[in-house]
Order: C-alpha cells, then structure tokens, then sequence
C-alpha cells in the first residue's frame, strides 16, 4: 500500500502505546521482520514546543526507525502547527493527529477524542498543520464518542477533503474505552465514507490470522496492531507471511524468545541508562513471560532488578527451575505449552480473549474517571 509518497512493503503498521511503544521497542520490531510504519508515543505538543526533555525522549527515533511518525495531541491550533514543523525538523516522514484517545487529561484539553465531536474546528485545526509541513498529515480515531455519536465515517469525509494523507480507526467509541469487543463493521463504515486515501483498521489482532479478518472483512487498506505485538513481538513478520503466501508460521521457539528478550533490554539499558533501564525494563519482560510457559518464580524475580547483572542472574534461576518441564531439545513438553493465542472477534463464543485481559495493562473501570 501507499501512504503518501511512501510504497510500502506490507500493509502493517504500530499503533503508538503511551509508555511502551519507544524507540528500543519500535526497533527491536522491525528487525523482526513484516513491520513496515512505526508512530512514537502520543506527545503532547506544548511540551515538543517547549522542548521538554521528557517529551524528545518519546519522540527520540534513529536510522534503522525509517519510516516513523511522530503521534501529537493538542487543541490549539497555533500549538499543533508550530509543533508539526518540529516534528518535519526532527526528520519524521510523518505526523499522526491523535483523535482517539479516550484518557480524561487529553479529553480535558480538546485533544484525543474530544476532536470527534466539533469537526469543523478539528478540520480547522488539520488545514493549518498540512499547510505548515510537506510531510504526510494522518489521524488516528475511534468510531464516535459513544454509541449514539458515531461520526467517524463524517469526520473521515471532512479530513479527506482537508488533504490528509491516511486514517487510523480503532474499532471501539470513546465510551467503550478498552471494553467490549472490536466494531469490524464501524471500521467498514469508515472505509466506505472515503474516496481515496487509505483507511487502516485498529483493536483486538492479537493473531496473524485477526488482521488478516479484519482486511477481509473491513476492506480497510491496512492493520495497525498495538497489543498484539506484546503477546507476540514476531507477529508483523508471521502475519506478513500469511498475506503473501496463506501459510501460517508456527510461534517462536523458547530460544529465540529468550535472544530477542536479551536484545530488548539491552536496548533499554543502552536508550536510558543501565539502571533506568533495568527498572523500566520490569514491565517489559512479564509480556515475553506469558508465552514461556511455567513462569512464576521468573516473573517474581524479574520485577526487582535494577542492572544487567540481576538480568542475567534472573534468566539463569529461571532457566535452572524451568528445567525439569522441558525435553532434551529444551522446549516445553506438550503438556505445559501455553495455549494458542486466539484474538477476541476469532472465538466462536463471543467471549473477550481472556490472556489479552490479563496480559496488557489497560486503565478500568468507567472511563471518565480515568
């Protein structure tokens, strides 16, 4: 697919997850293989204005990060377009408008979904970043508000008209948060409301086999996958294969979800420092852990490091007590693989993926009083 002047080689894309999706994730990812956009963590564009240290860091990107998009939210118009020319300046090959996000402290300014409510003002807004910046403009919405307000597919129409370059649908409302199940007819809607720029589906693939229902049955031009890469980091590489030869790869061996866990904290170690690194690198590991199987005394001890060193001693504890579950070849026996992973809209019950409620830290409860 295309977006903008960018071919792409597969029509797969990161969704930007506040927190996690920085630049030793987005890396480690694309060397994976299948990955072919990446969007920083959403940025708030005061700050980028005001060139907070906090704020570059979540926007940091490198040479093996091409193509990226920087992910800004904000409601004033002044701040949005200065802060587009900063974000042309520190070398994205695009800008992501966040209009989905549902969080209260974004709501509250006129930023994330709140721009899906006034769509002349948001396509005010929009015409004055695409006028300041020769990089792509795109925007990443929910369906609506609430189940009453589904203005997507309008706002999608008023955006095209406006020049931007893509849109982002996630196939939830802002009322729904992260609940419920995925709305594959709402990203339907969407698709059908525009003319000619690209549409790509978002919520719930969490499997190679859930983008490729979600192309099928959306016809949206693209998958943008956020938690679904926690459970599954190779799952651009797997899912990429499947569209292009209908086979579906089996899951990574343990060993090769230890080496690439080993790489990603080294890149956390070397992207903020060993010790930072080590601690923040605690939220980290427990996704990889989900698919090893036996884990408990792992995720116990991994929670408290605080250098390489405990990293490492970590790892050889775990790899000692998880011994006798294994064959001679050092895989699980049978009997304690993980379950396959199944995506919430592929279950023939209708029931909300029970390890994607457990694995991906998600806020609760009713949404405004996130």
């Amino acid at each position: 697919m295309r977006l903008g002047p960018y071919e792409l080689p597969s029509p797969l894309f990161l969704s930007p997850l506040a927190g996690y999706t920085n630049l030793p994730m987005r890396v480690t990812l694309r060397e994976l293989g299948g990955l072919s956009w990446t969007t920083t963590d959403l940025v708030n564009a005061r700050s980028l204005l005001e060139r907070n240290r906090t704020a570059l860091k979540l926007v940091a990107s490198a040479s093996e990060d091409r193509p990226f998009a920087i992910q800004l939210f904000g409601s004033v118009p002044e701040e949005m377009r200065d802060a587009a020319i900063v974000c042309e300046e520190l070398g994205a090959q695009s800008i992501d408008i966040n209009m989905g996000c549902p969080v209260r402290k974004v709501v509250s300014i006129g930023g994330g979904s709140a721009m899906m409510t006034e769509l002349d003002k948001t396509a005010r807004l929009v015409r004055g970043m695409i006028d300041a910046v020769k990089i792509p403009i795109t925007a990443k919405m929910r369906l609506g508000w609430d189940d009453a307000n589904l203005t997507a597919p309008d706002l999608a129409r008023v955006l095209e008209d406006t020049g931007v370059a893509a849109i982002f649908v996630h196939g939830r409302t802002r009322a729904q948060g992260f609940s419920g199940g995925v709305n594959l007819a709402g990203i339907r809607a969407v698709v059908q409301a525009v003319r000619a720029i690209p549409v790509i589906g978002n919520g719930d693939v969490t499997t190679p086999s859930a983008a490729q229902r979600m192309l099928a049955e959306t016809e949206c031009a693209g998958v943008s996958i956020g938690r679904g890469a926690f459970y599954d980091p190779w799952i651009f590489r797997r899912t990429a294969h499947l569209l292009r030869t209908g086979e579906l790869l089996p899951e990574p061996t343990f060993t090769e979800r230890l080496r690439v866990m080993r790489r990603h904290f080294e890149r956390y170690c070397d992207f903020y420092g060993e010790e930072h690194g080590a601690r923040l690198f605690r939220k980290v590991a427990p996704w990889y852990a989900k698919r090893f199987g036996p884990a408990k005394p792992f995720k116990r001890r991994i929670i408290t490091i605080t250098s390489r060193a405990d990293f490492d001693a970590a790892i050889a504890e775990y790899l000692a007590w998880r011994a006798p579950f294994c064959g001679a070849d050092g895989e699980l026996l049978p009997k304690y693989e993980p379950a396959p992973m199944i995506a919430s809209f592929e279950r023939p019950d209708g029931e909300p993926d029970v390890l994607q409620r457990e694995s991906i830290p998600v806020p609760k409860g009713p949404v405004d009083v996130w």
